[in-house]
């Protein structure tokens, strides 16, 4: 049974729906009535409509606002091409492809086009359909200029939206957190309850799929990189400070208790810079902290006893802690203070620092720029149907034919299931509607006073049911409202309802076709896919991390090189996974998702590679580690390395993996000084197949939905 609307949403679905209704009429009114422009009353009744009911333009009321008239230059360029274009039909629909791929793909990289896309497109869409009028551009120009600053007036005055909370803050509030965590594990005989149950929901929350849709940093731009990595930085940061709540004391230990402080009041100093309320600084001192906590972390005691052991592994969580602090403080300096060089940590963690924005655009474009991308395959979708839409529309010479083209765009779905959904739900709504509407023409006749009379209250009603009760009434009620519309500009028949009814019907064909021959399945079939891409790109990355962490001053050039290609290709394959991931997140309902493989676990061992990656080299000794415990760890790593390879298939039922435990007397051998590099990688080799067995679905393997928490990991 569909979920209903909460109390919250039929509010905000309301308010809505007077601010378009309000734009809507104080356009189309004017312009018919007093100025006898039927034209752009057209323009001034859909702009409002195109960017505040079919465009998702997210945030505040000011925020919206904003956004509708930074929309309007490109709404007028696409209102002008489309009036040319429509010169014939093939050069109508060759714009059409063009326009639908280009918004389409542009939207996805970067966010503040993506509310916008289905009204620009609209605009394109009505311009491009006969009568070829280029004399009547001025006019279409005006109404939607009109249309569109009216909305952005009724968005800030009426009844305005609240602003909602920035991303930037929401992880100012997690970094509080997390420097109160730091403050209380430094020598308490015990966690505070609750502490990590606490540590864990604060990350969760901060996942992007938490977050309105304005505030997600996902901009191809420095900031949006840099705050996107701050949240992720903060996640692991949160879930390693849990992790280190949840393992016992091991008796004194000041080398630990003093980075902790050091933690703190890293997180305590970049909470105050997103707030911009202290100056932007670099991680300097908490480095400089690590590098006195490496030194003096080896002189343990006794290399051969348990204690010594159990208090390396905590020393271990408590680097890792301190990593993704210096991550964490890093990365918020790039987003708040921009451009600016990266000294002294993993040039490759950091790249885009000082990348400049144009390149780091074209960086973004051409990652995504392939037939595996969600991305890609969502906008060729979305343009051919819209071109073939059109090509019918013309070729069939259908009355008010960019309702076909209406059709696709609003009913399409990324897979053939939904989208067959939405057409079904949307053919029965337009029938019923079409049905009104035409009993309604008949009453009523000529009398356009009765139109002009109801228009306002059938728009208010249709923009506050549609979206909130879906297709079928959306359709429906949309319906009535151009039968309303029109008939004050032309004189009408019943027969107007029936064209509506021909071209929603023909519009939901091609939609279907679309979603039945373009990647039927959605991402269901990619996130397998790219899931697959990413372990198998993560293989050599493993062996080779291990290899240079592990040989001190005599790691070959070779293996950099090999490392390099490794890192590169691990990053574009995550990019293109959690692309898909996204999107499989929205197609399927939460008890699907929870059968056979833990996607985010497989997103998270990729994170876990690529973080061990940075750091573990840094953390190797010049003389690195014995020969025989460099035996042991290359071999441990070719496990974890065959096991990715084996578990790229996902079988069903999953796989358990296991490493061959490090033998004591290895460990006996290797010298204080050098023991901790060798439980730092022991701890993370182990981490990765705890996330490879989550990732095959095996329950208890790892981390499940609420992401991931392995004790004393690099993540």
């Amino acid at each position: 049974m569909p979920k209903r609307p909460s109390l919250l949403a039929s509010v905000r679905a309301g308010r809505r729906a007077l601010r378009v209704t309000v734009a809507a009429a104080a356009g189309f009114y004017p312009a018919l009535y007093l100025l006898d422009r039927p034209v752009a009353a057209v323009y001034a009744l859909f702009a409002p409509i195109a960017f505040g009911l079919l465009s998702p333009v997210p945030g505040s009321g000011r925020g919206r606002a904003g956004t509708v008239l930074r929309a309007l230059p490109g709404a007028a360029a696409l209102t002008a091409l489309g009036t040319v274009l429509a010169v014939s039909t093939w050069s109508a629909v060759a714009g059409m492809l063009a326009v639908g791929f280009v918004l389409t793909f542009g939207a996805a990289c970067g966010p503040r086009l993506s509310g916008t896309v289905p009204g620009l497109q609209l605009f394109y869409i009505l311009a491009c359909f006969p009568p070829y009028a280029p004399d009547t551009l001025p006019q279409r120009l005006t109404g939607m200029a009109f249309g569109m600053a009216v909305l952005a007036l009724c968005e800030v005055t009426l009844l305005p939206d609240p602003a909602e909370p920035s991303y930037r803050g929401r992880i100012g509030e997690a970094l509080d957190l997390a420097a109160r965590a730091a403050d209380g594990l430094v020598g308490a005989a015990a966690p505070e309850p609750g502490l990590a149950a606490r540590l864990r929901q604060a990350g969760r929350d901060l996942r992007f799929s938490q977050q309105p849709a304005g505030s997600r940093p996902t901009g191809a731009g420095r900031t949006d990189r840099a705050l996107a990595q701050a949240g992720s930085a903060t996640r692991r940061l949160l879930d390693q400070l849990a992790a280190l709540s949840e393992l016992p004391r091991a008796g004194a230990d000041p080398a630990s208790n003093e980075l902790l402080r050091g933690v703190a009041a890293t997180c305590r100093d970049s909470a105050g810079v997103l707030r911009r309320v202290r100056p932007v600084g670099g991680p300097e001192p908490v480095e400089e902290m690590i590098d006195h906590f490496l030194a003096v972390r080896g002189t343990a005691g006794d290399p051969r006893s348990a204690a010594t052991h159990a208090l390396l592994r905590r020393r271990s969580t408590v680097l890792t802690v301190a990593v993704s602090a210096v991550t964490v403080r890093t990365a918020v300096a790039l987003a708040v203070g921009g451009r600016r060089p990266v000294h002294g940590l993993p040039q490759e963690q950091f790249w885009y620092a000082g990348t400049g924005t144009v390149r780091l655009w074209l960086i973004r474009v051409v990652g995504l720029f392939t037939r595996r991308s969600v991305i890609f395959q969502n906008a060729w979708r979305i343009a051919l149907g819209l071109s073939l839409a059109r090509l019918v529309a013309g070729w069939l010479d259908l009355a008010h034919g960019f309702w076909v083209l209406l059709a696709v765009l609003t009913l399409g779905r990324t897979t053939a299931v939904a989208t067959w959904s939405a057409v079904r739900s949307a053919a029965v709504g337009t029938f019923a509607g079409a049905c009104a509407a035409g009993l309604f023409v008949v009453g009523a006749g000529g009398a356009s006073d009765v139109y002009a009379y109801l228009l306002v209250p059938v728009m208010l009603l249709a923009f506050i049911v549609g979206p909130l009760e879906g297709p079928a009434w959306a359709q429906g009620l949309f319906t009535l409202v151009v039968t309303m519309a029109f008939a004050q500009i032309a004189p009408v028949t019943w027969q107007l309802a029936e064209a509506r009814l021909v071209d929603v019907l023909t519009g939901s064909a091609i939609g279907l076709l679309c979603g039945l021959f373009a990647w039927p399945a959605g991402a269901r079939a990619e996130i397998r896919r790219s899931a697959r891409q990413l372990l198998l790109a993560t293989a050599p990355l493993v062996r080779a991390t291990v290899s240079a962490a592990s040989a001190g001053g005599d790691d070959s050039g070779a293996g950099h090189e090999v490392a390099e290609r490794a890192l590169w290709l691990t990053r574009h394959r995550l990019r293109i996974a959690e692309g898909a991931y996204a999107q499989y997140r929205t197609e399927l309902s939460p008890r699907a998702a929870e059968d056979g493989p833990d996607w985010l676990a497989a997103l998270n061992y990729g994170v876990r590679v690529l973080v061990g990656a940075y750091w573990l080299p840094r953390m190797s000794t010049r003389e690195g580690l014995p020969s025989t415990a460099r035996r042991w760890v290359l071999d441990a790593s070719e496990e974890v390395e065959g096991a990715a390879r084996r578990l790229a298939d996902f079988p069903p039922g999953g796989l358990r993996v296991r490493l061959s435990p490090l033998p004591p007397d290895v460990a006996a051998e290797v010298p204080a000084r050098v023991l901790p590099l060798l439980i730092d990688l022991e701890t993370w080799l182990v981490a990765l197949t705890a996330d490879l067995e989550a990732a095959t679905g095996r329950p208890g393997g790892g981390t499940g939905a609420s992401g991931p928490h392995v004790d004393g990991t690099l993540r």
